[in-house]
């Protein structure tokens, strides 16, 4: 299944209601597994970004929904990355270079 790197982002709202309700972040997961993505691994970070978040997903549109799903509560703010591995991409380079 394809892997995608969420970089999220609370706002004021969403600050507020994990500090009064940690536990709220492994609510949400279980919402964001509902919605048929897998999660396989998270962090809080320093920085610009809140959480980084990697999942497993099974095409675009899905993690396109839990953007959408999420954001529009107003407590986060979810930039999708499309997360390539590295040895399918050198795997493709190789194949490039070899047709040329």
């Amino acid at each position: 299944m394809p892997r995608y790197i969420l970089l999220s982002t609370l706002t004021c709202e969403g600050l507020e209601t994990i500090h009064k309700n940690p536990n709220r972040i492994l609510e949400v997961n279980k919402e964001v597994e509902a919605i048929g993505v897998k999660i396989i691994d998270q962090y809080a970070v320093l920085g610009p970004y809140d959480f980084i978040t990697i999942v497993e997903a099974p095409d675009d549109t899905t993690v396109a929904r839990v953007s959408v799903v999420l954001g529009s509560r107003g407590t986060v703010k979810i930039t999708s990355l499309r997360a390539i591995p590295t040895q399918e991409f050198v795997n493709s380079m190789k194949k490039m270079a070899a047709s040329q």
